[in-house]
């Protein structure tokens, strides 16, 4: 089967003549296949030149003719221009054309109309496609680099949810920001369908489908502890105020970085009550951390790990809960299906290890920030995305930051990490988990300092003061010989 491909400038005389031939071709011999392709004179010469580098052909000219060899493994056969497409029509079929110039200038005004009758169509046809509009603010920072592509390949919100892109971030970052939409842009990605910079906080999250908050760049150094925390303050309060006013009713925004996660997200939620159910503080990060610790101690891999609960301060005082965690396909003298698991703590012996070193290693990684890099933090960004749109996966635990309306005997008005479930795009509280209860002296421990941190940043309290536990610890695991869970030595877990 002969195949080709007929390309020219919409307008050219030429392509009009070579059209009417491969139509007759195609007529007359059921095996000559034809895709004709044209080009509207503004972008032919740049079409042609695209087209040319990268077969690496040399033709300048309308129209341009080649034949398909995809069905031998191989790239196309350049044969050149309408000449070498007429003498090869004569010299293997037959067959030649005999069309006058009028006609062909004829048609060649009729190609040019149906063109741009064709360009006014597809463009019409977009408009009535509304892409999903994300906005990430702190845009100049490491972490979107990680961020565009992932969202940007489907993975996200599906592969065929289009979605547009802005960038938002200060003045000062324009630049930056006019680099990143130019590159993004060259990766062509079919999903994609535009890229924009912002840097006006008045344009701001205009029809925002989706936020994502990173941690933003301060423009003075802030050395006293109550300074840092009242200077998110005004941020968010204009944050909020633009949400309210100019988001999509249904925006879902994520808060996430290293610093202040629970604490921008209750002040978030204070100055746009209207969407307070959908702001909430990605957990995901810390959870992956735990798990890679945990990994790296049994030498299995992170991704086997399953229902680390992280309960807390995502950036702060928070606890790690192993009580419901499960480890799958782990290779031990007990073997099972993929669907098999065992409880994570009747594997790890050293109570050593778990009570001190893994528990010490951790708050180190928590409050420093240190290792929660880009990669880490888009990964842990749109994969909540994902579930927020398309669930969690059945039976899983996921960790996030929620404000606070009781459950678990949280305090309400603060934003507290806790096991939830998504689905039909919203999260529920996984209340109904068994033996789940915290000691009231670990939930002390853990929500003062966030109840503290918003009394400072509404100017209710003046100074921070550091709580002081009157228990040595409250993340140790010990093993209660007879039962069938975990509690810890200080009895911080109840029934």
């Amino acid at each position: 089967m002969a195949k080709f491909v007929l390309a020219g400038r919409a307008d050219c005389p030429y392509y009009a003549k070579a059209e009417l031939l491969a139509d007759y071709l195609h007529k007359n011999l059921p095996e000559f296949q034809i895709h004709k392709i044209t080009q509207h004179p503004h972008v032919w010469e740049d079409w042609l030149k695209d087209l040319c580098e990268k077969n690496n052909w040399r033709h300048q000219n309308s129209p341009i003719i080649w034949r398909e060899l995809l069905d031998r493994g191989g790239k196309g056969l350049l044969l050149g221009g309408y000449n070498e497409f007429l003498e090869h029509a004569q010299l293997y079929y037959g067959v030649t054309s005999s069309m006058t110039t009028e006609l062909m200038k004829t048609i060649a005004g009729e190609n040019l109309k149906a063109h741009s009758k064709k360009e006014q169509e597809t463009e019409v046809l977009k408009s009535f496609v509304s892409p999903l509009n994300v906005w990430i603010t702190s845009a100049s920072g490491p972490t979107c680099h990680h961020l565009i592509p992932i969202l940007a390949s489907g993975e996200v919100f599906g592969p065929h949810t289009e979605i547009s892109i802005t960038l938002f971030d200060n003045k000062k970052t324009e630049y930056i920001l006019n680099i990143m939409a130019k590159h993004t842009g060259e990766l062509v990605f079919p999903l994609l369908q535009s890229v924009s910079v912002c840097t006006r906080v008045e344009d701001a999250f205009d029809q925002a489908d989706v936020i994502i908050v990173l941690d933003e760049s301060l423009d003075k150094d802030v050395s006293q502890l109550e300074d840092c925390i009242r200077s998110r303050v005004p941020l968010c309060r204009l944050y909020g105020y633009l949400i309210e006013k100019k988001a999509h009713e249904s925006v879902k925004v994520l808060v996430a970085g290293k610093s202040f996660v629970n604490l921008k997200t209750a002040l978030l939620t204070k100055y746009a009550p209207a969407f307070s159910r959908n702001i909430v503080a990605v957990a995901l990060g810390v959870e992956g951390q735990a798990k890679a610790m945990l990994a790296r101690k049994l030498k299995t891999s992170p991704a086997s790990i399953k229902n680390v609960i992280i309960w807390g301060n995502i950036s702060g005082t928070n606890h790690v809960d192993l009580r419901k965690t499960n480890i799958y396909r782990y290779d031990s003298a007990i073997w099972g299906p993929p669907h098999y698991s065992r409880p994570i703590l009747s594997l790890i012996f050293d109570s050593e290890w778990i009570n001190k070193e893994f528990v010490a290693a951790f708050r180190k990684l928590t409050t420093t920030g240190k290792q929660f890099g880009g990669i880490l933090s888009a990964h842990s960004i749109t994969t909540t995305l994902k579930y927020w749109y398309h669930g969690s996966p059945p039976g899983e635990i996921v960790s996030l930051g929620v404000l606070s309306e009781g459950q678990f005997d949280i305090p309400e008005g603060i934003v507290f990490s806790m096991p939830v479930k998504f689905e039909n795009g919203t999260w529920v509280a996984l209340t109904d988990i068994k033996n789940i209860k915290l000691n009231k002296k670990l939930m002390t421990n853990m929500t003062t300092d966030l109840i503290q941190e918003i009394n400072i940043a509404q100017g209710d309290v003046m100074y921070f003061e550091t709580y002081q536990s009157d228990y040595k610890d409250n993340y140790n695991y010990d093993l209660v010989q007879g039962e069938e869970k975990y509690f810890t030595a200080s009895g911080d877990f109840e029934d």
